[in-house]
């Protein structure tokens, strides 16, 4: 079964239970400036969570694109990813557990046919001290569906500390299991709801000895260890307290929210840890192969390289495709860096001619039934992310060189010459998270501190060495200079329908002599 058969089938299940299918929103938030990104399935449904009446009824169901600029140096492992999709179902004061624990079981384990006798859940331990019970609710509810599957579920306690202890439901604490917008129970505000989760659990299985040859081998293994035997699929939250000032009382409107990683569940059925190996990463891995030459999953370097890549223009592509145009500030920072990464980690794999172009169309293709904006957008897709490569290519070159000299007798554990790393980034422009990448690889070390010393040095030079300094806005309120400040809003607006919406101001200066307006476009005029 494919990821998008394992999407469309999520969606076509809820639907069935009542549920309005929802579109995606898109992966910057609109009307929350708390944060860049949509990083998760809640998050836009978060208003309706906490008491807004959604339009389309009490019972909502979607696949939302999410996006985690946090990981970005996490992935390389099997596991990790920036961009992903979450599929989702919630209960805005509709069903709760009695409905949600048996739905979700079949689904995994009849709709997608992962083997039952493989999954794992957890529950909350409970704080007796603060008046939240222990989710023997949500025990009993597992066990029952397990049972109709012919599986015994033992319900054991402290499994971080004893092991397995052959259970197939464990409790945790707070840390684990338990969700509000303010973490633990402690620490959430007077009147802010919250809730225990339930998670599930895959278990790949002991004959792999992934305990036995990770770091934490001399450790107990549990599902919540991270040697990589377990992995979580999906979280079901059961939002049905509000902390008062008596303590915790039940909220009169109990929500579900459920969150299951359709990349997970795919390697889940795929039962293999690797998840690049799903079928969605398929066509990039193959177009990545062809133009390297090389063979993924042979070399543990080049693997990482791999994971790297199609990692980085997946998201990268979701992102153009909503509206997030490479540059230095905001989302297209991260639009950059993913891009920027991306062809370094594709330069160690000995790819030298632009390629982005070519994966980039592998991913709208594979995703454009889904996400309809990508085959939309996708010559803007191409555009952004080749006119980028271009502009990257010739700095990548140049600094890696540079960076060879700068790095020439260095042994593991020296540090870079501060002086000579901003160099680097002022003389060829190479970024300093590419310094630092190169640096790690070398097990050599780079000060940022040291190198924010630098920058803030060359800044005060520099602004020691202008004469005047310009600021935005009118020099003077003449009539000529009214009638340029006019005449900046309608060139403006010109820009933007000829060139595109993504057009944004970023600066301007305004005399009786003259109009100047900066604005940024990624392409050439002409």
């Amino acid at each position: 079964m494919t990821g998008s058969e394992i999407r469309k089938r999520y969606l076509e299940f809820f639907k069935r239970h009542g549920h309005a299918v929802v579109p995606s929103a898109r992966l910057m938030p609109e009307n929350d400036p708390t944060t860049l990104f949509t990083g998760s399935g809640m998050q836009p449904l978060l208003p309706y969570l906490l008491g807004q009446p959604h339009p389309l009824g009490t019972r909502i169901t979607d696949s939302q694109k999410s996006f985690r600029a946090q990981d970005i140096e996490e992935v390389g492992d099997n596991r990790h990813t920036t961009f992903f999709e979450m599929l989702g179902n919630w209960s805005l004061g509709d069903y709760f557990k009695k409905e949600q624990i048996p739905w979700i079981f079949e689904f995994v384990t009849k709709e997608v046919g992962l083997d039952p006798e493989r999954l794992h859940i957890t529950v909350f331990r409970g704080r007796e001290d603060l008046g939240i019970p222990r989710d023997d609710e949500a025990v009993k509810l597992w066990q029952e569906v397990f049972k109709g599957a012919g599986i015994d579920a033992p319900a054991v306690d402290f499994a971080e500390r004893d092991g397995m202890q052959d259970g197939r439901i464990f409790y945790y604490d707070e840390k684990k299991n338990w969700w509000s917008r303010a973490g633990v129970p402690e620490n959430m505000p007077i009147g802010e709801p919250g809730g225990p989760d339930s998670e599930m659990f895959w278990d790949f299985g002991s004959e792999l000895k992934l305990h036995e040859n990770s770091q934490w081998k001399d450790e107990v293994c549990h599902v919540n260890c991270d040697c990589g035997r377990f992995m979580e699929i999906g979280n079901s939250v059961f939002m049905q307290f509000v902390k008062t000032e008596k303590g915790f009382e039940p909220l009169k409107n109990q929500n579900i929210d459920f969150g299951g990683g359709l990349e997970r569940i795919a390697g889940a059925l795929n039962d293999n840890p690797d998840m690049f190996l799903i079928d969605l990463f398929t066509p990039m891995r193959e177009i990545l192969e062809k133009l390297s030459g090389k063979k993924y999953g042979e070399n543990p370097n080049e693997t990482r390289a791999f994971r790297v890549v199609m990692d980085h223009l997946r998201a990268a592509t979701f992102l153009i495709g909503d509206g997030a145009m490479p540059s230095n500030k905001d989302q297209g920072y991260f639009v950059r860096r993913l891009l920027r990464r991306a062809i370094l980690f594709a330069h160690k794999l000995g790819i030298t001619e632009n390629f982005t172009e070519s994966v980039a169309a592998a991913v709208v293709e594979k995703y454009k039934d889904a996400y309809s904006e990508l085959e939309e957008r996708k010559e803007k897709i191409f555009s952004e992310m080749t006119v980028e490569e271009e502009r990257f290519r010739t700095t990548l070159v140049e600094g890696l060189k540079a960076f060879e000299k700068v790095a020439e007798g260095k042994k593991p554990g020296d540090e870079l010459p501060s002086k000579q790393v901003f160099d680097l980034h002022q003389s060829y422009g190479f970024p300093f998270e590419m310094t630092v990448e190169l640096s790690d690889s070398m097990g050599t070390t780079v000060s940022r501190s040291a190198f924010q010393k630098e920058m803030e040095k060359h800044q005060e030079i520099s602004r020691q060495g202008l004469t005047q300094k310009f600021k935005g806005g009118l020099a003077d309120s003449s009539e000529e200079t009214t009638r340029l400040h006019t005449a900046h809003h309608l060139l403006l607006k010109a820009l933007q329908i000829v060139l595109g919406a993504h057009v944004k101001q970023r600066g301007s200066n305004i005399t009786a002599e003259r109009l100047r307006i900066d604005f940024s476009h990624g392409e050439k005029m002409t």
